[in-house]
């Protein structure tokens, strides 16, 4: 399978609305420091929408891959979904922290089961039959295309439907480890750095999760220019779709808010997939983990906030929302332009 043939070619973001944009941003008045860090975000918004100044976001929108993989954050497995399930139910009955940010920014929440053995999704169960995904198994090459198909497919409904602002999130059992393999195999980067620290677990579980994540990193070692052969070999089909939509989103020409280990891994894989898709995210901060942190470095992007904020998928990235309206809001008002009306 050809990555190139997945996805049309990605357009660059317009450099015309962003040196525009980058004029207000340092034209401010005397004794003023104008935007200072959200000039680059504000620039970012204007090149993304193709206009200065760049236009109000009235439809961003949260959507959490949820998925399961089999073993544990110490790379132990461990068979239930129980918590994986719960956050899910939260999540869609409007109950978590998640959804109170997210209706304070204006931002709607939807909830993808790509892997969950769940029966109650409906019609959001968009890759029933799917299963759970061990580490040490991988995908079958039919999981893989409908992993793939599923990313793609989700960011189509969303920007079809006007979404104007994408937030992926990740839900699952021991994403992380799947996701520091892939990462510390695409950067060649050791397993002990992706592991990190290891803050809270015993040495053992330390070391049974390095071992983990080198000897997935292991049997990719030789597909590192293949993006699609690493996923199909240690990825998981919510990780697959992560990055496909996030891939697909940046074909549309639709900014993405990257916020997490999985969706910093997803945004990694995207720009592997659809080369230059990386010029359509932005971060949100960088929890320090170490996956985030890597992939982050990789695609050059320099987070937002510093607030080592965690309410859940995509939390920070709904704090990360109002400071990007204010940076348009400002340079509308510069402009002398009002919005037009909804």
């Amino acid at each position: 399978m050809d990555s190139a043939a997945l996805f049309a070619p990605v357009r660059e973001p317009s450099a015309e609305a962003r040196g525009q944009f980058a004029h207000f941003a340092v034209a401010a008045p005397a004794g003023q420091n104008g935007l200072g860090q959200l000039s680059e975000p504000g620039a970012w918004l204007a090149a993304c929408q193709e206009v200065h100044p760049p236009r109000p976001i009235t439809r961003p929108r949260v959507l959490i891959f949820a998925g399961d993989h089999g073993v544990n954050a110490q790379g132990v497995d461990t068979r239930p979904e129980d918590t994986s399930r719960q956050l899910a139910e939260q999540i869609t009955s409007g109950q978590a922290p998640l959804n109170s940010l997210a209706a304070g920014a204006g931002a709607g929440v939807r909830l993808v089961d790509v892997s969950l053995a769940h029966e109650a999704w409906g019609p959001e169960r968009v890759a029933e039959g799917s299963g759970r995904i061990d580490i040490e198994d991988g995908l079958s090459r039919e999981q893989l295309e409908k992993a793939l198909e599923v990313g793609s497919r989700v960011a189509d409904e969303e920007v079809d439907s006007g979404a104007e602002l994408l937030i992926p999130g990740s839900l699952g059992m021991a994403a992380e480890t799947v996701a520091a393999a892939v990462a510390g195999a695409l950067t060649r980067t050791e397993p002990v750095v992706m592991v990190g620290a290891g803050y809270g677990i015993s040495e053992a579980m330390w070391k049974q999760r390095v071992g983990v994540i080198r000897d997935a990193m292991f049997r990719v070692h030789s597909d590192i220019s293949q993006p699609l052969e690493v996923m199909r070999k240690i990825s998981s089909p919510d990780i697959v779709a992560l990055a496909a939509f996030c891939a697909q989103a940046a074909v549309r020409r639709t900014p993405v808010l990257i916020d997490g280990p999985v969706p910093a891994l997803a945004a990694l894989l995207a720009d592997r997939l659809a080369p230059g898709a990386r010029a359509w995210f932005y971060a949100a901060q960088d929890s320090g983990n170490p996956v985030e942190t890597v992939a982050l470095r990789d695609l050059g992007l320099s987070p937002l906030l510093d607030l080592d904020f965690d309410f859940g998928p995509g939390s920070a990235a709904l704090l990360a929302l109002p400071l990007l309206q204010t940076a348009g809001q400002l340079a509308r008002e510069a402009a002398g332009t009002q919005p037009e009306p909804n």
